[in-house]
C-alpha cells in the first residue's frame, strides 16, 4: 500500500480551514446567505402555486411518453427552477449596489445548482430511479469539485490510496475511473443494441427467428465490443488478464453450468427455428403461445392469462408439441353418443351441421362425423373439424361445438342416452312408513 503524504495533506486541510475562517468572518458572507435561504424560500412558495397548473397541463398531453416524462422531471424541480432565477435576479442587484467579491458565495450557489438542475433532469432518460439517482450524484461530484476547484486535488488523493500488485498498480482513483468508463461504454451498447434489436424485428423479410436471433447476436457483439474498448481505456493490458480469464471461465464453467446450457440451447432454438413468437405449443402440463423468445428462457402465455418462463434447455431435451410449426391448422374430436332409436345417416348429417355453424370451424376443410362402433348403451360417433386458430383456444372451440349438438340434436327429437339403474328384488321386502301408527 502506498504510503499518503499526511503533511501536505494536513497543509491543505489548514489552508482551507483559515481561508473559510476569514471568509465567514466577513459579514457580507451572512447577507448573502441570507439572500440565498430567501431566494430558496420564495421559490418554493411561487412553485406551491404553479405546479397544480402545470400538473394539470402535462396530463392533456397524450401519446408522447418521453416528452411527457421529461415535463414531469422538470415540474417536480419548479421550485428550483424559481429558486435560481430569483438567485440569479439577487446577484444581478448586488452587483449594481456593491462589490464584486460581496457576490462569491451567491456566484457559487447558482453555479451548483444550476448543474445539478441540469444534471438531475437529464438523468431521467435512465429508466430505473436508483441508478439515475447515483448516476446524477457522480455527476454532480465531478462538476462540484471542478467549480470549487478542487478537482486536482481530489484525484491527486485518491491516487495517492493504491494497491501495488507486481507490475499493476491500483488505486482507487483507477477504480473509479475503470468502473465509471466500464459503465458508460456498456450502457451506451446496451442503447444502441436495444436500437438495431427493434429494427431488426421490423424487418418482415426474415423470419421471426432469424429475427431474434440476429437481434440477440447484435447486442451481445455490442457489449463484448464495448466491455473491450473500455477495458482497454483505462490501461489494462488484455494480454495479461489471458490467465486469469482461463481460471475463471473454468469456475464459471462449473458453477453456471445450467445457465450456459440454456444459452447455447437458446441460440440452437433460433437456429433450427423448431419454435418461435406466435407459435402455439404444448409442453408437459402448459399450454400457451409463445410471446417472446430471450436468451435464457421463453415466455409462454397460457389462456388464463400466466405466463410460464420455461428454460431453453427443456424445449431441447423434452417432448414438445407445436400446433403451428408447419401451419396453423389443427384437427379437434368431440366423441358422443346416441340412443338406439335414432337414425345413424340422420345423426351424421345433424353433427356435421351442427359443427360447420360455429364461426372458427373451417369451412374450406369441412367436418366429418364417423359412427365407431354400437356402444352398450348408444350408437358411439366422433365428429372431426379443424381450426386455424389453436391460439385462441381448444376447450372453448370443443364446447361451442357441443352446444350446437344439444340445440340440433333437442330440435330434432335425436335422444342422447344416459344410464339408468333398475333394482330387482328376488325375495318379498316389506315396506314400513315411518308415519304409521304402531301395531297394538
Amino acid at each position: 500500500m502506498q504510503t499518503i503524504d499526511l503533511p501536505a495533506l494536513l497543509d491543505a486541510v489548514l489552508a482551507f480551514a483559515q481561508t473559510a475562517k476569514a471568509y465567514f468572518g466577513l459579514p457580507w458572507t451572512y447577507y448573502q446567505i441570507l439572500i440565498i435561504g430567501g431566494c430558496y424560500l420564495a421559490g418554493w412558495l411561487v412553485s406551491r402555486r404553479v405546479e397544480p397548473w402545470l400538473d394539470d397541463w402535462a396530463r392533456t398531453i397524450k401519446g408522447k411518453p418521453g416528452l411527457l416524462r421529461l415535463l414531469i422531471a422538470v415540474m417536480r424541480r419548479t421550485n428550483w427552477i424559481f429558486f435560481l432565477l430569483f438567485l440569479a435576479g439577487a446577484r444581478l442587484v448586488t452587483l449594481e449596489l456593491t462589490w464584486p467579491s460581496r457576490t462569491y458565495l451567491m456566484a457559487l450557489a447558482l453555479a451548483l445548482g444550476s448543474a445539478w438542475l441540469a444534471i438531475s433532469v437529464s438523468s431521467r432518460i435512465i429508466q430505473n430511479r436508483t441508478i439515475a439517482r447515483l448516476v446524477a450524484f457522480a455527476i454532480f461530484v465531478y462538476v462540484a469539485l471542478g467549480i470549487l476547484e478542487l478537482r486536482t486535488e481530489t484525484a491527486d488523493f485518491l491516487d495517492q490510496l493504491a494497491l501495488q500488485l507486481g507490475d499493476l498498480r491500483i488505486s482507487v482513483l483507477f477504480v473509479l475511473r475503470t468502473v465509471i468508463i466500464t459503465a458508460g461504454f456498456l450502457w451506451v451498447a446496451n442503447l444502441l443494441g436495444n436500437f438495431f434489436e427493434s429494427r431488426i424485428s421490423q424487418v418482415e423479410d426474415l423470419s421471426p427467428s432469424f429475427r431474434v436471433l440476429a437481434g440477440k447476436v447484435v447486442k451481445i457483439g455490442l457489449i463484448i465490443v464495448a466491455g473491450m474498448m473500455a477495458l482497454s481505456s483505462t490501461g489494462i493490458d488484455l494480454t495479461a488478464l489471458t490467465v486469469f480469464s482461463g481460471a475463471v471461465g473454468v469456475g464459471l464453467g462449473f458453477g453456471l453450468q445450467k445457465v450456459v446450457s440454456n444459452f447455447i440451447s437458446g441460440v440452437i432454438i433460433l437456429m433450427d427455428r423448431s419454435i418461435k413468437p406466435g407459435d402455439t405449443i404444448a409442453l408437459g402440463e402448459t399450454f400457451g403461445w409463445i410471446r417472446e423468445l430471450r436468451a435464457r428462457f421463453v415466455s409462454v402465455i397460457t389462456r388464463d392469462g400466466r405466463e410460464y418462463l420455461i428454460p431453453n434447455e427443456d424445449f431441447i431435451t423434452q417432448q414438445v408439441v407445436n400446433w403451428s410449426f408447419s401451419d396453423k391448422l389443427v384437427r379437434l374430436d368431440v366423441d358422443f353418443g346416441v340412443s338406439y332409436d335414432s337414425d345413424p345417416h340422420e345423426v351424421t348429417r345433424l353433427a356435421i351441421s351442427a359443427a360447420t355453424s360455429v364461426d372458427r370451424v373451417l369451412s374450406t376443410r369441412p367436418p366429418v362425423c364417423w359412427m365407431t362402433q354400437f356402444g352398450a348403451s348408444s350408437l358411439d360417433f366422433k365428429l372431426r373439424f379443424w381450426i386455424s386458430d389453436p391460439q385462441a383456444g381448444l376447450t372453448n372451440v370443443r364446447g361451442k361445438v357441443l352446444i350446437a349438438l344439444w340445440d340440433i340434436f333437442k330440435e330434432n327429437g335425436v335422444n342422447i342416452p344416459f344410464p339408468h339403474r333398475e333394482i330387482i328384488m328376488r325375495s318379498p321386502v316389506e315396506v314400513v312408513s315411518r308415519d304409521a301408527p304402531e301395531a297394538d
